[in-house]
């Protein structure tokens, strides 16, 4: 196959593009504990990392040393090409979703026709990685966090979808571009006010996607000892970690795309065209740490139960109406 010059400068630009986006939001995970280390200390009243570098700046950076150069254990029973490929799993499957959110205007890494559609097949297929790391681990802890996420990430998938469907029927695509355009030349600007029960139905999904608090029970410390990754260690360890809060940026990016209109201001910043994105995507990232500091963890039943008899049916309940005033205004 040939490549004209034109075709070769586009890819070349597209490989650089990724590769700065790579960078930026492994620099923005790091630094996403750090920022949740102090924030939980500060709201509990403690300090929080303070001893490397000023004020413990340096902290993400000696953690990851650290995992690096820790000692990489595997435990004789495992499926090792199974138990070395679920991290990776996690980690691709979570962080891919980035290249598809418009970060301002007329900027998006991939733009699909069908972007919001391939950002939920991925979070679903980010699932396996937690089931296969449970069962290759030849553990029955593993095997019991793999079998609760599998359960809890099918639960809340499809409330999570219902509550995307609404913001699908009000913007007439699934082009993540459109849907913030759609945000801009309607009468509120953002979806989040005709659409405030799909926003709720989607963060309570969102928190239950990444195993947070309160729904952080396939890897609940005080009953299954970290659950799915308990026989990990090192960088495999670090890489599951990795993974959840990569999960915790691309939900949170896709909140603000979906329901608070993207990277649109009340005004313009010259020069910094991705301003109101990172304000708004620090906002509910910072939601994320207050909750983990706030919330007691939910028992199996309840969480289940959430999902099954509240979530779905308001999914549904929202979706109906939505479709009703689409068809009738």
């Amino acid at each position: 196959m040939e490549f004209s010059s034109q075709s070769l400068y586009a890819i070349i630009i597209t490989a650089v593009s990724a590769l700065v986006l790579l960078l930026v939001s492994l620099f923005h995970v790091a630094y996403l504990t750090y920022a949740e280390r102090k924030i939980i200390a500060r709201i509990q009243q403690r300090l929080g990392p303070n001893r490397v570098g000023p004020r413990g700046i340096l902290q993400p950076i000696a953690d990851v040393l650290k995992l690096i150069h820790k000692e990489d254990i595997i435990p004789s029973g495992v499926d090792r090409p199974v138990f070395a490929i679920a991290p990776l799993v996690s980690l691709v499957c979570a962080g891919t979703g980035l290249a598809l959110i418009p970060l301002w205007q007329n900027f998006v890494l991939s733009n699909f026709n069908v972007g919001l559609l391939f950002i939920l097949a991925l979070s679903s297929l980010s699932a396996y990685g937690v089931i296969l790391s449970g069962w290759a681990s030849n553990s029955r802890y593993a095997l019991l966090g793999g079998l609760r996420a599998s359960a809890q990430v099918i639960s809340y998938e499809i409330a999570m979808s219902l509550s995307l469907l609404s913001v699908v029927l009000m913007a007439g695509s699934f082009n993540l571009q459109d849907i913030v355009k759609a945000q801009l030349e309607s009468p509120y600007k953002v979806y989040l006010i005709p659409q405030i029960i799909a926003f709720f139905i989607f963060w309570v999904s969102a928190l239950a996607e990444t195993n947070r608090v309160p729904f952080d029970l396939p890897e609940a410390e005080t009953e299954l000892v970290a659950g799915y990754f308990v026989e990990y260690s090192g960088i495999r360890f670090a890489l599951f970690y990795l993974a959840e809060y990569f999960g915790m940026v691309v939900m949170s990016a896709l909140a603000v795309t979906c329901f608070l209109g993207g990277y649109a201001g009340p005004f313009e910043i010259p020069g910094i065209p991705f301003f109101w994105f990172l304000i708004k995507l620090y906002f509910l990232l910072f939601i994320y740490i207050w909750i983990r500091a706030t919330l007691p963890r939910y028992r199996y039943d309840q969480l289940m139960g959430l999902g099954w008899k509240i979530l779905i049916p308001l999914g549904l309940v929202n979706l109906f109406m939505t479709a009703l005033l689409k068809l009738l205004l």
